[in-house]
């Protein structure tokens, strides 16, 4: 059988698992055991047990399950609600501070959390009310929650950003540096349109709905916020700084977390039973998930794929800009409908070997990929931010996809910025390498 046939196959499969609502990794598991047996006999097996070994055995994994339990802690004792608090009151009396407050708090919860659906579950609970309360335009309201939220996976800790990294067989932590720089470049944006708004229709965020609003001075805030900067920096300040690896950080941030807790006397046994039991959930399918993409670029190898998508890497390496836009065309529209973990469970041990034999720099285009996941997270009809939304502000599903339109095209500008501008993502990953 021709390798483009068992390639085409074991994809098509995959996507029929997925839409029957089969449990992933149960899915891919099967179908890469199926194919591997069916090309190598027992002797396929073994191999492929090997691989699995290997691959659960990879010490990069351990940022993962690490960064999950920080963010668990941090969330279910309560502690973040302080951070919204100090946040609040460092913010001066502008025109639609509510919107500013939302961009920033989502700045310091992505680096808390990493994660784009809890952000937009934790703001949606949080800042919607508040945002509502005061007589703010509820479309715009969404959107800056939903942009804000976007943010999560580009700032590290970001799970996905480790998943990606791991996958590809790049450094971990030059991949969670990396998107530093296009957050930066998203939250600029997303403050630039929300004030032009602002600016042309007055109404969307009334001035007297915050003038009297009772929050704490700067430096009570300084204070409050204080202890998260414990967590922030032993996590980014640590990786960029060279002192330790992503799952020392990983590590510390834990510490830093427990040590929050207990500042604000939100600390119990039973808090931290209960995000144990979180992390464990998700860290335990997102392992499998790992283990399983390695799996399928075994599968590659034995069809003999990856030799000839190497040859077609070869063929477009003239013009590799052709490949990257495809490449990239193809991921954007498989997430509008794939999760983010699923879509790259499928689609990076095909692209990794396309990037290597077309000579483009694997940490700028994975930054890409990552910023493009984003973007799918808040895309109609299945982006999973949209549905975490809803869920939190009870808002119709219909005016959460008329929130989105502009932020999508701002997080696509914010793309095309990394793409021409490739220092976006490579200067801190140079810089803290020592380059």
């Amino acid at each position: 059988m021709e390798w483009w046939m068992i390639l085409s196959g074991s994809l098509t499969l995959l996507l029929l698992a997925f839409l029957t609502g089969a449990p992933l990794f149960v899915g891919f598991f099967a179908i890469n055991l199926a194919t591997v047996w069916y090309l190598m006999g027992m002797r396929g097996i073994s191999l492929a047990a090997n691989s699995i070994f290997d691959s659960a055995n990879l010490g990069t994994l351990t940022a993962i399950p690490l960064f999950l339990l920080m963010g668990e802690i941090l969330t279910r004792s309560g502690s973040v609600e302080n951070l919204l608090r100090a946040s609040d009151g460092l913010i001066g009396r502008l025109r639609g501070r509510q919107f500013v407050l939302t961009i920033f708090i989502s700045f310091l919860f992505g680096a808390l959390a990493g994660a784009a659906m809890a952000v937009a579950a934790m703001l949606g609970r949080s800042l919607y009310p508040r945002m509502r309360a005061r007589n703010y335009d509820s479309r715009l309201s969404m959107g800056a929650i939903m942009a804000g939220a976007s943010l999560a996976p580009l700032i590290p800790p970001s799970v996905l950003a480790v998943v990606i990294a791991t996958m590809a067989d790049i450094s971990v932590s030059q991949m969670l540096i990396s998107g530093i720089g296009p957050a930066v470049v998203c939250g600029t944006l997303f403050l630039c349109y929300l004030f032009w708004r602002c600016w042309r229709d007055p109404s969307l965020a009334p001035e007297a709905a915050d003038a009297d609003e009772d929050r704490p001075g700067v430096l009570a805030s300084l204070l409050l916020m204080a202890p998260f900067s414990l967590v922030i920096f032993s996590i980014m300040g640590l990786i960029l700084l060279g002192i330790t690896t992503p799952s020392e950080a990983a590590a510390t941030g834990v510490v830093g977390a427990v040590l929050v807790a207990l500042i604000y006397r939100r600390f119990s046994f039973k808090m931290l039973g209960e995000a144990l039991g979180g992390a464990m959930s998700i860290c335990t399918m997102i392992m499998v998930i790992v283990v399983a993409s390695n799996l399928f670029g075994q599968l590659l190898a034995f069809s003999g794929a990856t030799r000839n998508l190497v040859i077609v890497g070869q063929q477009l390496a003239d013009n590799p800009w052709l490949l990257l836009i495809a490449m990239q065309l193809m991921i954007f529209v498989m997430s509008l409908f794939v999760d983010p973990i699923a879509l790259m469970l499928m689609l990076i041990p095909i692209f990794k070997t396309l990037v290597a034999a077309a000579g483009i720099d694997p940490l700028w285009f994975w930054t890409l990929v990552l910023v493009n996941l984003t973007i799918g997270g808040i895309t109609p009809p299945f982006g999973y931010t949209l549905f975490a939304l809803k869920a939190a502000t009870g808002e119709p599903l219909r005016e959460v996809y008329r929130a989105s339109a502009p932020w999508v095209m701002l997080m696509l500008l914010s793309m095309l910025i990394t793409a021409l501008v490739p220092e976006v993502a490579l200067w801190l990953p140079s810089l803290a390498a020592g380059k």
